[in-house]
């Protein structure tokens, strides 16, 4: 009896390990039909990995080159949609390399030794497809050109950047995202002029560049504006009355004082979350009514009152839940002169407030 019931287990785990090897079959099976790859160019691109990179059977479109110690870019298969070549020491982003690289749609070049004068003329705007460039941690003095109009997102921080050539970024209408953060952009490269043709963009990173004014010309389309890390003074009354879709604004680590806050500057019904902290801010600025989050901590603030920042008269302010009440749920003044408690008629304003730090 004790040997019918080890066969029978045995058989069954048989069976399951069975089981399971198909499973995993038809989803090595399933990733491959997923890339809509034909066989004869899975073969010929599985063949034609260069020997300094990994080509994984079960991801085909992907060639993994990081971490290799490479200095230049090997040829690249012409069924590649995945591009990895982080880590490296590249220094000429090649044509040559990547001429037949025409179906790519990620390219990561992050941490390399990529010059301006090393991207070679029209290597990236032959691209009709990609969508993704990664080339964060290089020696960049200029954000390349030409670009393919396929592009979605740009991302170029932590290089030497100070000039956004003229016209670079007309017909990219598929931009969405652009990150310049830790360059060195001044506000004589960052224009209206120079921005043109970003009409659909939703995210720009400024922060950690030498900024000493508010940037002009952005798009009205911007939704997430990250200025962090500048020398901006001032910001200009009516500012925002140009990005009527701005809803996340970091001003965190600037120069800002309330004198060169106007204050209703930032009364614009689409910001959710507001961040200034580091500055030296004397008095909190007016907080509109959709705000949820608010960063003021480490300034030079003395005192709040419901008074000066509730946007509604305080009075009017009931137990009931509905539009007329402000939204703000966070509020951050650590750092600052005000010594609790949080005197009452701000409670009473901000009744969604979930969290106060002082």
């Amino acid at each position: 009896m004790q040997t019918s019931h080890t066969s029978w287990r045995s058989t069954l785990v048989s069976k399951m390990a069975l089981l399971l090897s198909l499973l995993y079959t038809l989803c090595l099976v399933g990733q491959v039909l997923g890339q809509d790859m034909p066989h004869e160019e899975y073969i010929a691109q599985i063949q034609a990995c260069p020997k300094e990179c990994r080509c994984p059977t079960n991801f085909p479109r992907a060639v993994y080159c990081d971490n290799k110690g490479l200095k230049s870019i090997p040829k690249i298969p012409p069924h590649t949609w995945y591009l990895y070549l982080q880590n490296n020491l590249i220094e000429v982003l090649s044509a040559d390399a990547l001429r037949n690289a025409t179906q790519l749609r990620w390219l990561n070049l992050n941490r390399n030794k990529i010059t301006s004068e090393g991207v070679e003329e029209g290597v990236l705007s032959s691209m009709s497809h990609l969508a993704h460039i990664y080339m964060d941690d290089n020696l960049l003095s200029s954000v390349p050109s030409p670009l393919p109009a396929s592009l979605e997102y740009l991302r170029l921080s932590r290089n030497r950047i100070s000039k956004i050539p003229t016209g670079v970024f007309i017909g990219l209408d598929k931009l969405n995202l652009l990150d310049l953060q830790a360059n060195k952009l001044m506000d004589d490269a960052v224009t209206e002029v120079s921005l043109k043709g970003l009409n659909n963009l939703v995210q720009i990173n400024l922060a950690k560049n030498q900024l000493n004014s508010m940037p002009n010309g952005l798009p009205p389309t911007t939704t997430q504006l990250f200025l962090d890390g500048n020398n901006i003074e001032k910001i200009p009354a009516g500012y925002f009355k140009g990005l009527p879709k701005v809803a996340f604004l970091r001003l965190n680590n600037n120069k800002l004082d309330s004198s060169g806050v106007p204050r209703n500057v930032f009364n614009v019904s689409s910001i959710l979350d507001l961040q200034l902290s580091h500055n030296q801010l004397t008095e909190v600025p007016f907080i509109p009514s959709g705000l949820e989050h608010l960063h003021l901590d480490h300034n030079n603030i003395k005192s709040v009152s419901g008074a000066n920042v509730c946007p509604v008269a305080v009075e009017t302010v009931d137990d009931s839940i509905d539009e007329s009440v402000p939204r703000l749920r966070y509020l951050r003044l650590d750092g600052n002169d005000i010594k609790p408690p949080i005197p009452r008629d701000v409670i009473l304003c901000f009744r969604l407030l979930r969290s106060i730090v002082i």
